[in-house]
């Protein structure tokens, strides 16, 4: 798609968006302006500007179909590809249908084989105890009186998530990363971890141990589009896709610490790589949050300013001082 299709996509959005009955009245409004405001129908006979029509939307109608086409033979490979990498998991790993009570015993068992102490199976952000230096601190002390609100909430880490003692997750607009180092001795495998990833809950632990996250998460997540991997036999990654691509998380589950979301830095949330509508969008909406948070006028109550501002100017005879504005 080129940026010159594009150039008018933020301003037919806008009007498509007043139309309440959709395609059709937006189909009705750009017809009714070629009537009022142009020769269209009358510069030509029917048969001309029929076909002309006709000829702009079918070619538009294949290249949709092109797209739709391609995009379907892409998820469905992706598909495929997932479905054999699962299949080759699993007959690696010869998993089977355990109890969670006898999946600890086996793992216990391969564990005393190596060692005769029981390795420790906490869990670490980073895997060792220097890491405890990166964990996320709390706000002591701001320098806008707006933001006395931020104390005691935590700094978001370099990824605009948060680090702390057990795991540690960073966040786009678009998806949150979660990744957790289990200190244990033996390599783990698939069948050793618990993942349950649901709409709005999430679990993470080993069989048959109490789990390291189980609680309810800070938003809602796309279950289909939302995988984990067991990275170098210790670590897990767990990537989950928001469903409101529009906010920031402030934790990771209900029960996690809070962080400032006032501090959080988009350059590392990508947002050069969202398309130019939903870029200028999101950069509205933060900037809008932020200005309600400091009592100030939103760029919607500006715009409107501006627009009276003008009309003022424009009618010098006019006397606006008993008038009352919303």
């Amino acid at each position: 798609m080129s940026a010159e299709e594009e150039q008018f996509d933020s301003v037919l959005l806008a009007l498509a968006t007043k139309h309440r009955g959709g395609v059709p009245d937006f189909l009705h409004t750009l017809a009714s302006f070629l009537r009022r405001k142009t020769d269209f129908y009358t510069g030509a006979n029917p048969a001309e500007w029929e076909k002309l029509l006709l000829d702009v939307f079918r070619k538009e109608s294949k290249l949709a179909l092109a797209d739709h086409e391609a995009a379907q033979r892409i998820k469905q490979e992706k598909e495929r590809i997932e479905f054999e990498a699962r299949q080759k998991e699993m007959n690696e790993s010869k998993i089977c249908d355990i109890t969670d009570e006898e999946a600890a015993a086996i793992i216990k068992e391969e564990q005393d084989k190596k060692r005769p102490n029981v390795p420790d199976t906490t869990a670490s952000a980073g895997g060792d105890s220097s890491s405890r230096e990166d964990i996320s601190k709390p706000i002591e002390k701001v320098e806008d009186e707006t933001e006395k609100s931020e104390l005691g909430k935590l700094l978001p880490n370099a990824g605009n998530g948060c680090t702390l003692d057990k795991y540690m997750w960073t966040q786009t607009l678009q998806e949150v990363e979660l990744k957790i180092h289990f200190d244990v001795i033996s390599s783990l495998k698939a069948r050793d971890i618990v993942v349950n990833i649901g709409k709005k809950t999430l679990k993470v632990g080993l069989k048959g141990q109490e789990p390291i996250i189980d609680g309810e998460l800070c938003g809602e997540v796309k279950q289909e589009e939302s995988v984990w991997v067991l990275q170098d036999s210790k670590t897990v990654i767990i990537t989950l896709e928001k469903i409101n691509k529009m906010n920031w998380w402030s934790r990771l589950v209900t029960t996690d610490p809070e962080i400032s979301t006032r501090k959080i830095n988009p350059e590392p949330s990508k947002l050069s790589d969202l398309d130019g509508e939903t870029r200028s969008m999101v950069e509205k909406m933060m900037f809008d949050q932020r200005q309600k948070e400091m009592g100030l006028p939103t760029s919607d109550d500006r715009k409107k300013q501006d627009i009276l501002e003008k009309f003022k100017q424009q009618h010098p005879e006019m006397d606006f001082s008993k008038c009352k504005f919303n």
